[in-house]
């Protein structure tokens, strides 16, 4: 490693994953307007793909594997972490999802002022699939930046 390297480190091990979640989020945003048009609302869209949240804890588990080992706590706490994360990206907002569709079928169905009682969001949590490309772009990107610092 660098001699520069060593000085920067420990802000390496958050910075590369808050540029990794960053980025994530504006190519979600990027792909999902060439599908629905475009409004800068869908800059803080949930759900879609790629997984914003997985990237950034891929991207977080990497770099402290990486910088201080695999062998580590700090690594064991950062998959720790990166399970719940994920766990709560791919099940438990969709369970809110259903949830949202569940009272919003209600809410068409019973005679109540809908001005009182607005639609909830349906589309909470990820599909597999944009896990699986969050954390696979949230590993590549991250060693790619890696290897480009260390040069």
């Amino acid at each position: 490693m660098k001699n520069w390297l060593v000085f920067i480190q420990p802000y390496l091990i958050f910075s590369i994953p808050i540029f990794i979640g960053i980025s994530t989020q504006v190519i979600k945003y990027i792909l999902y307007s060439f599908k629905h048009g475009w409004d800068l609302n869908y800059a803080f869209t949930h759900g879609h793909m790629p997984s914003a949240h997985t990237s950034f804890i891929v991207s977080l588990s990497t770099c402290v594997g990486y910088y201080e080992g695999v062998n580590s706590g700090a690594f064991a706490i950062a998959i720790a972490l990166s399970i719940i994360i994920i766990d709560d990206a791919v099940r438990l907002r969709v369970y809110m999802g259903d949830q949202g569709r569940f009272l919003n079928m209600l809410i068409r169905q019973l005679p109540i002022d809908k001005k009182k009682f607005p639609r909830f969001k349906e589309r909470v949590g990820h599909r597999v699939s944009e896990v699986i490309i969050g954390g696979i772009y949230g590993f590549s990107a991250t060693m790619l930046i890696i290897k480009l610092l260390s040069i």
